[in-house]
């Protein structure tokens, strides 16, 4: 009997293998691709792969605090304050629903932060204080053709009186000749005309003061429509102020209506974690670019205004000291320019931007005197019709005072896409971009983040606009400057596209933040769904047995002297850098840099050593680290730089 049980069972596992060998024959590729997976899901948690490739986490963030991250900036606190405004979310827009959550890395807990405008798409940039200052953000939504309801576009109001300035309301009424109405969206000031007295005779010639304002037809569909150029009459106004006060327009359509800028400004202020209203910018902007200067001030440039056009070379600086702004040199832009603070206060232009503007306007790189408003165009580069979407950062050490730009897309919903990485050397005598090596895929909205030890960690992107026909890239990799090459990192778990931000955190590990898919299905039938979960990367050097250690020592320090730290690993210290907290939006981070100081070991300490340029090293608080011959990062101390 047993040995008949045996036989019965024998032949029942026969039966089986046989069973499983026919159904692996029928389902090689499937269960070969679970095999894989299960054994990738293992080797990416083995001690030898985190110290090759470094390891990837999701961070559990709480769901009161979820947002749709737009902006990630780096406090001086640790802490990263993440800012969604809207979150391009039309129903949140329409809602007045605005929102921002403050991150602390090392608790790991969440604050939600009151925001009072939508910052949506603004520009930010760090203060030499420490406060964060936002400018710009959402007026109004893009709406798309067949979506626009009643006709509108630009109104140009005139004012032909020197002796008096005005401001109209929203909700003013233009009338035209043919009895249509036409109402401004916003509040617009006029400011008095100007009046010059000619010496010689004794006349005087007025030449009228004008403002944009958009406007909507009071009746909707097609009988909004005006397609010629027209001149409009100020409801309520009598006499004098009715032949002064008019407005003119071109042809106001139903015709597509792009995303619209405000003109207000705020500081975030990391001791007390709320935004203070500062003095309004003269241009509504929306998608501009914030560049501190050397002297602490903040320049603006690019956006769309208060109509959806690009602000047509209209920039503006705005000083810390009196929180308000004024006019800078005039130079044309597309949205989201990548700028960059050289030796010596030039401005350079690396070509990469975020979107709107025409393809033939303001997208060669080039270096911007600001002093004389000249600009040098710097030729080399590959791909030129390429650059939306394109990585750039300034290359580790600041001193070498090299850029490099990695991958981008064409114009627009282009499909062209690149894997072309180049870089200059703006020290050369006639500047010109060099090939690197290229990307491992062809890549739109690449992050790039300096990493203690000279490399650039670059993660994500997507081979199409916004991530289309699932285009994201799960991949990740150091560029090392040195080599000229690159090597892989481990592979993130989240596709990230549009939208996207990552940061270098103070214990050297990187976080990466949002994204904005099209679609949500290859075929592009369904709409996308907004990344909202936080993955944090830790490179190799997190899992290697020892760190170098800094201990506490200055908070603060100047320009051109020395300060001590104590550390007991003097002795194997190779290398210091002065890291700038970063500040992130639409894969461009213009406040990273990182800057060699020169440094004695002695004994029990080391003393560094800060370079005398404002240019090279901005006012304002930096992360120190230290780093080993293998490449071991500290983790950060905070330094203040005055």
């Amino acid at each position: 009997m047993a040995t008949r049980t045996s036989r019965l069972k024998s032949h029942k596992t026969w039966l089986g293998a046989g069973a499983a060998l026919v159904l692996a024959a029928l389902n090689a590729p499937a269960v070969l691709g679970f095999a894989q997976e299960k054994y990738h899901a293992y080797e990416i948690n083995t001690d030898d792969y985190k110290a090759e490739r470094g390891h990837w986490d999701l961070m559990a963030m709480p769901e009161q605090y979820q947002l749709n991250s737009i902006h990630a900036v780096l406090l001086r606190t640790g802490k990263v304050l993440l800012i969604a405004g809207s979150g391009n979310n039309l129903k949140l827009f329409e809602g007045g629903t605005f929102k921002s959550t403050l991150w602390d890395p090392v608790k790991n807990t969440f604050k939600k932060i009151d925001t009072p405008k939508d910052m949506f798409c603004a520009g930010h940039a760090q203060l030499p204080d420490g406060k964060v200052l936002i400018a710009g953000g959402t007026a109004r939504y893009e709406m798309l053709g067949g979506d626009v309801k009643r006709a509108g576009g630009a109104m140009l109001v005139k004012n032909e009186d020197p002796d008096q300035d005005r401001t109209f309301p929203k909700g003013t009424a233009f009338l035209s000749a043919a009895g249509k109405t036409y109402r401004s969206q916003f509040p617009v000031h006029l400011p008095a005309a100007h009046k010059r007295i000619d010496p010689a005779t004794g006349m005087a010639t007025v030449t009228a003061n004008e403002a944009r304002v958009y406007v909507e037809a009071d009746q909707a569909g097609p009988a909004g429509i005006t397609n010629s150029t027209e001149q409009y009459e100020i409801q309520g106004l009598r006499g004098k102020d009715d032949d002064n006060f008019y407005g003119i327009a071109n042809k106001l359509g139903l015709d597509k209506k792009d995303f619209q800028g405000i003109k207000d400004a705020y500081e975030f202020d990391p001791a007390t974690e709320k935004y203070s209203k500062v003095g309004s910018m003269s241009e509504a902007r929306w998608y501009p670019t914030l560049l501190t200067l050397a002297d602490g001030r903040v320049l603006a440039t690019s956006g769309l205004d208060d109509v959806g056009q690009v602000v047509p070379g209209k920039n503006e600086i705005y000083d810390p000291a009196t929180r308000t702004w004024s006019a800078a040199p005039t130079r044309y832009f597309p949205t989201y320019p990548s700028l960059f603070l050289l030796n010596g206060g030039k401005v350079f232009y690396s070509g990469s931007n975020a979107g709107y503007g025409p393809a033939d306007k303001g997208r060669a790189p080039g270096i911007w005197d600001l002093a004389a408003n000249t600009f040098r165009a710097v030729p080399g580069l590959k791909d030129p019709d390429a650059l939306e979407t394109s990585g750039s950062v300034l290359l580790p050490p600041a001193q070498d005072q090299k850029v490099m730009v990695f991958g981008g897309g064409g114009v627009g919903e282009s499909e062209k896409v690149t894997a072309r990485t180049a870089f200059v050397d703006l020290k050369a005598a006639h500047p010109a971009f060099a090939q690197g090596p290229e990307l491992p895929n062809a890549t739109r909205y690449l992050n790039t983040v300096l990493m203690p030890d000279d490399t650039v960690f670059t993660t994500g992107g997507s081979g199409d606009y916004r991530g289309r026909s699932q285009s994201n890239i799960l991949a990740a990799q150091f560029y090392d400057p040195k080599a000229n090459a690159f090597r892989r990192a481990a592979e993130p778990t989240v596709g990230r596209n549009y939208h996207t931000e990552a940061l270098l955190l103070p214990d050297g590990r990187v976080a990466v933040f949002g994204s904005d898919p099209l679609f949500g299905d290859a075929d592009n039938t369904r709409p996308g769904t907004f990344e909202q979960r936080v993955e944090v990367y830790s490179p190799p050097y997190i899992y290697r047995d020892t760190r170098p250690r800094l201990g506490p020592g200055p908070v603060s320090g100047q320009r051109g002297q020395s300060t001590a730290f104590p550390t007991p690993d003097a002795a194997r210290i190779q290398s210091v850098r002065l890291i700038h907290p970063g500040s992130a939006t639409h894969v461009t981070d213009f406040d990273q840099r990182s800057v060699a100081l020169d440094f004695k070991r002695t004994g029990d300490s080391i003393t560094v050593t800060v370079p005398n340029d404002r240019s090279l090293v901005p006012a304002g608080w930096h992360m120190l680290f230290v780093t080993d011959g293998h490449g071991t990062p500290s983790q950060a101390r905070w330094l203040y730089v005055h």
